[in-house]
Formats: C-alpha cells, structure tokens, sequence
C-alpha cells in the first residue's frame, strides 16, 4: 500500500542529524508493514526483532544495552553482518522490553551512524507511566494514523481525482458536477471502510463493503484485549466502559464528553485516567474546547473536550450503524450521520498533525472545530452532513472574531461567499497548516 509516511521515513534516512527512530500508533495502522516495506527499498538488509516473540534478544538486551554489545549479538543471532550504510534494525514491539527502548538513548550518544526504528502499538501508554524514565532528546518521533482519505483514494485508483481536489481546493475553483458526484460516493464509501490497512486491503481485493467491515470488529476486539491485557486490572473495566461509550457520546447534539454517560454518577475522578489511556494508545483522539486568542493552546478549557474514534470505519462498526442508512443518506436523520461526519473530520485533521479544538459562547452559538494555522491564522470551520448549510454560529463567529476567513465544510461543491470558504467534506484532506496560510 502507498502511504505518505514513506515519505517521512525516507527523509529521516537521509538527515545528517538523524537519532533513533520511534514510531507511534495505534494497532494495526500498518507501522510493521510500514517499516518492513521502507527497509526492502532502500536498504541492502533488515535485522526485524519482534520482542513479543523474540526471547532471545530480549534476553541479551536485560543482559547488556551498549550498542556495540547488541549489535555483535545480533549478528551472531542473526547469521549476518550489520552494515551501518546498509543495515536497518527494527525493534518491533518495543513496548515489551524497557531496556530496549533506553537502549535506544545509547544508540543516539555512541552509535549514531546505526539507522535503528523502534514501534510498538501502546508506546504511548507505556512511556507515560509514572515510572518510566524516556530518554528525552535522544529519538526522533513518527506517529502512524489510519490511511487517509487521499491515501485512500490513492489505493483504490483515483490518485487523478485527488490532484484534482487539490487543484479545485487551492484555486476556490468548482469541480464538475459528474467528478464532484463521485467523490462524495467515495467518501460515503470511507465513512464505513474507514482507514485501517487490513480493511482497506480487503475492500480493495473484494470490491465488498461487508467483507471489508469483518475485519473491522476483529481490530475492536483486539483493542478490547489490549486494554484488558496491558492496563491495570482495577483500571480495565473502566476504560472499556469509556471505550463503548463513544458512540452513545456522539450521538448526542452536544458532543460535549459526559463521564455520567458512562455510568450513573461517573465523574473525571473516576475515569479520567480511563480516557488518559486511551488517548495515549492512540485509539481516540481528544478535541478541547477553547477560547479565541493566540495561541490557542493556552486558552483550551481542558475539562470541556470531545472524544472521536481514530477511525471512522471502526466508529461506524462499534455503533453497528447499517451501511444501508450511509448509502441511502435520505433515510437516516442528521444527527446520526452527523456524528461519523464529525469524527472523519477530527481524524483527517489529526493526520494532518493539526491541533483539535472546538468553540462554544455562552448562548447557542458553536463551531465543531477551530484551527491555528503556520502562521497565526485563527480559522473556525463548521461541518455540515449535506447542502442543507443554513447556521447562525458561523455566522455569528465571523461577525465577534472577524477572522481573515472561515470553512464550512458540507456535500456542496468549492466557492466562496461571504468570506466563507465551501469544502467539501471530500477535500478535508488538504486541510492543513500551511494550506491555511495560502488562502
């Protein structure tokens, strides 16, 4: 599969600066691959250690964490030579063996020439436990999300269809009616494929919605072990109830996160830490709401926040939401479809490696999210689920704020009116920090 983390990967090969490499992620979004398919390319060798099935080395690494140790080592386990020009050494899993990952500090100070990537799907998790020391400074960070909906798009074929989204979205230039409708088909297409690689591949193999979503519960499953196998035990049963909250806390208008929803008088004491963990395992993703100023970041209302799947595909599984009432989108109400909307939109923005954050003034008047840009940009963006785009709250946001523009994202096609910017929900993949400056 073609994804654009190759390109993020290729350009840390070829830094002068390079340290330890450590990708992050959610399981199954494809780093193994990812990593493998990088080392094929453009190296004359991998040295691939799985240290959840890999006792050996991990015994060598408790044993001794110097480079130079486990390198020999590896060489003899192995039966080759570890060229440092040529040989790429992955610890995969890494999470499993906390020598590992310090030894990743002693590859940066005494062996930098070594290209070394670690990945591990809880890294996030485990690296915030309170007694766990990182080695701070000494490795560079990759985070691995879902595919995307360009790289989506890519997979199955229609990489011309994707430059001609850029063009349109760059240029506020009208995509035809005939092209503008099949990029919306697509689009529905995704809100129930969604990103992940295993389900992606099989749609692609099978050309079958229902094929394609079976894995998708395999992937919940997985996630539902994992908490239950790597969290603590007093703490698994709370963070599994947050996790099947989700979509009862998305269906609501106000998405507002409400631990109450999660049991009767739950409270952020309760199962604050549940959500922590789960961010941190890269399953959700988290959208504060905020106030306007910049940055933004330092008027975020941390206790008032929105919790989205990382994928939407396994949203639409989790909340058994039939594929019938996406496809046939005059049969479902608005709020129903609004709410995987919603979440397609917060995940491709978070690929985008922009910040989430939602408005909300005192009255009724609300943006789903509000986004900084490179350089300073304060741009609020509404969502829409069809052409129906009639909303005071824009409205009102451009008259208090009056910022350069605003983004209404909806089923309508590109233009521009009112110093309002129409995307559609297709195109949010060109959403991103530099885009919003060159407006």
């Amino acid at each position: 599969m073609k994804r654009k983390a190759m390109d993020n990967l290729i350009k840390w090969k070829n830094s002068n600066d390079r340290k330890p490499l450590l990708l992050y992620g959610a399981r199954q979004v494809g780093k193994t691959y990812l990593v493998k398919e990088f080392g094929n390319k453009f190296f004359k060798d991998i040295i691939y250690v799985n240290f959840e099935t890999n006792n050996i080395v991990s015994q060598i690494i408790n044993e001794n964490i110097t480079p130079e140790f486990i390198i020999k080592n590896l060489e003899v386990i192995f039966g080759r030579v570890i060229d440092k020009d040529n040989t790429l050494i992955f610890f995969d899993e890494i999470q499993k063996n906390t020598r590992a990952l310090t030894s990743l500090k002693y590859f940066c100070e005494d062996a930098p020439e070594y290209y070394v990537i670690g990945a591990g799907s809880l890294l996030g998790v485990h690296i915030n436990k309170k007694d766990f020391s990182f080695p701070v400074g000494k490795v560079d960070f990759l985070t691995i999300y879902p595919l995307t909906f360009e790289e989506f798009l890519i997979n199955t074929n229609n990489t011309l269809l994707v430059d001609t989204i850029k063009e349109c979205y760059i240029n506020n230039k009208t995509i035809s009616d005939a092209i503008h409708k099949k990029a919306l088909e697509l689009y529905y297409d995704y809100l129930i494929i969604g990103g992940m690689p295993e389900v992606v591949k099989e749609y692609i193999n099978t050309n079958s919605l229902i094929n394609a979503i079976d894995y998708q519960k395999d992937i919940i499953e997985s996630y539902k072990n994992d908490i239950t196998k790597y969290s603590e035990p007093s703490y698994a049963p709370k963070i599994l109830s947050a996790f099947d909250s989700i979509p009862v806390q998305l269906a609501k208008d106000n998405k507002k996160f409400q631990y109450k929803l999660i049991q009767k008088g739950g409270t952020s004491t309760i199962f604050g830490d549940s959500i922590n963990w789960l961010v941190n395992a890269g399953i959700v993703n988290k959208c504060i709401k905020t106030k306007i100023g910049l940055p933004l970041k330092m008027y975020e209302e941390l206790e008032s926040f929105k919790i989205y799947m990382n994928d939407v595909g396994l949203l639409t599984n989790l909340s058994e939401f039939p594929i019938y009432l996406i496809k046939n989108r005059e049969a479902v109400n608005e709020t129903m479809i609004g709410m995987l909307t919603e979440n397609y939109v917060a995940s491709s923005l978070k690929y985008n490696n922009l910040n989430l954050n939602y408005w909300k003034n005192d009255y009724d008047s609300k943006l789903d999210f509000i986004l900084q840009s490179e350089k300073g940009l304060i741009i609020p963006i509404e969502v829409k689920t069809s052409t129906h785009i009639k909303s005071r709250s824009l409205n009102n946001y451009m008259k208090e704020f009056k910022p350069k523009y605003g983004i209404r994202l909806s089923t309508k096609n590109f233009g521009f009116k009112n110093n309002i910017k129409s995307v559609p929900l297709y195109a949010v993949f060109c959403i991103n920090k530099k885009s919003l400056d060159e407006f």
